[in-house]
């Protein structure tokens, strides 16, 4: 039974984790911008709703409010800052979405304060459902797990089935032919980079109820999102998908039962929970390690 709920925790967090990486993923596929201030669009995302939940009562208008917030700071950091470093070394993009963490940081700070706000679960989605006999699971956690299924399907008809998406694809292919062709690709890069922000505010949005809501919270899903693209294949939407169900699973199972395995065969029990603890916060990466030891482009490179 605690396999089975910590399963589904696992992938709870793996949505978590493809609302963050499938719009970084597109970012960095498409536009070949590495952004480190993803995490903060997630942040901003969730303090708008946290917000705009407290002083309205309705999660739902939080929801709404946050993610055209996130969608249009993204957009605008695109056309202020992001325009100028297309044609710039990594290392230019790098030092400039660093910087951006600094400055979105210290921004809410200034605007919020520094104590973290917290939202409460909307009513219509607290509770438990018992999914067998003995097991009760969160219907909250259950809405997310179903949110990231129908991003996922959202995506997938974006990109397959319309002209958006045709042009998306074009243009990470040859972006000059595109732009010969009389798209417009500047602003195509803006649509993409605002789609990945959305994405990234979606994810603050549905982690508020479940985590405390303040600066910095972006940073440490940050580096779990990284680990996400490395696995399934830079560029690839789907990659992101199974590479943040995977990436979940591992973490949360490592970290659930490591610890009581290292009490089956060392004495001492604290022994066994510095050593549990240790290597279940070190599995995702000896994960990340085997996968590309055999696939070292990732599970789904986008050139395949």
């Amino acid at each position: 039974m605690l396999v089975l709920e910590q399963i589904l925790n696992g992938l709870q967090l793996g949505v978590m984790l493809f609302l963050m990486s499938a719009g970084l993923t597109l970012v960095f596929g498409i536009m070949r911008v590495i952004n480190l201030a993803h995490g903060s669009f997630y942040m901003i995302g969730a303090y708008v709703a946290a917000t705009v939940a407290m002083k309205s009562g309705s999660f739902m208008l939080g929801l709404l409010a946050a993610l055209p917030a996130a969608a249009l700071v993204g957009m605008a950091v695109e056309l202020l800052i992001l325009r100028r470093l297309y044609h710039r070394d990594h290392l230019d993009q790098v030092l400039a979405t660093f910087g951006l963490i600094f400055f979105f940081n210290e921004l809410i700070r200034m605007i919020w304060g520094r104590q973290p706000l917290f939202m409460d679960v909307p009513p219509w989605l607290a509770g438990s459902v018992q999914l067998l006999p003995g097991i009760h699971y969160p219907v909250y956690r259950l809405a997310i797990i179903l949110v990231g299924i129908l991003v996922a399907l959202f995506l997938y008809l974006l990109f397959s089935r319309t002209r958006l998406g045709m042009r998306i694809r074009a243009g990470a292919t040859n972006r000059e032919m595109v732009g010969a062709l009389g798209v417009n690709i500047r602003l195509l890069y803006t649509l993409i980079f605002g789609l990945g922000t959305l994405l990234a505010g979606l994810a603050g949005v549905m982690a508020g109820p479940i985590l405390a809501v303040e600066a910095g919270m972006g940073e440490s899903i940050l580096i779990l999102t990284f680990v996400v693209i490395v696995i399934g294949g830079i560029g690839s939407v789907r990659g992101a998908l199974v590479g943040a169900i995977l990436v979940g699973l591992v973490d949360t199972l490592a970290r659930s039962f490591l610890p009581d395995l290292f009490r089956l065969v060392l004495e001492s029990s604290s022994a066994a929970d510095r050593m549990g603890a240790a290597l279940a916060s070190m599995s995702v990466y000896i994960f990340m390690a085997l996968i590309l030891s055999f696939k070292p482009a990732g599970l789904f490179p986008v050139n395949q």
